[in-house]
């Protein structure tokens, strides 16, 4: 059950993954294979990929080299994990209670995806869930300076939709996007994983 608070928001922003799209699993799974064929000498644990949600996938290798004292390429692993990605989008199911959600607001107030992914990964997650159409603003790591946790992405969607940071309401799953709507203001509402 989605609990919204109770407040006159003028504008929605949206994560993507793991909130309006199920695709968490798939990442996982993109992720195992592409740390797998980049000969990564640690186990890559759902507890791992799960503390991460949100981050940037170049940014969470180099956390997961620090961490293991290890020297895999960046950049490499994010291209082959996007690549295997990619191919199975079509895959990915709505999160139907934020899914509906968004949908019973459309063409009622402005609304926006902030994401972590790519936008390429954004936007065919949205298609392949039918709900490209609700969102004019999205918002990707290209775009700003930082990611989140910072505020930056949420701050750019507020902007982009003309509403102040204080009137728009982030819905999350990661801990990295909650922390980012608390940085810029915003009142967020958590999508645990059991809601699917």
């Amino acid at each position: 059950m989605l609990e919204i608070p109770d407040y006159p928001f003028q504008a929605y922003i949206f994560d993507c993954d793991g909130t309006l799209v199920d695709s968490m699993p798939l990442h996982y799974i993109a992720w195992v294979e592409s740390l797998k064929q980049h000969d990564a000498p640690f186990e890559f644990t759902e507890e791992v990929f799960y503390a991460h949600a949100g981050i940037k996938e170049q940014d969470v290798v180099k956390i997961l080299n620090a961490q293991h004292g290890t020297n895999i390429d960046p950049v490499s692993v994010d291209e082959l994990k996007m690549e295997i990605f990619r191919r199975r989008i079509p895959e990915v199911q709505p999160v139907r209670p934020v899914a509906e959600f968004a949908k019973s607001l459309a063409g009622r107030f402005p609304m926006a995806v902030a994401s972590g992914s790519e936008e390429p990964t954004v936007r065919g997650c949205l298609e392949a869930t039918g709900l490209i159409h609700l969102f004019e603003t999205i918002i990707t790591p290209k775009l700003v300076k930082h990611g989140k946790p910072a505020p930056d992405m949420f701050l750019l969607a507020a902007e982009r939709m003309g509403i102040a940071p204080s009137e728009c309401l982030v819905l999350e799953d990661g801990n990295s996007g909650l922390e980012a709507a608390k940085a810029a203001g915003m009142q967020a509402v958590f999508i645990p994983r059991t809601m699917r």
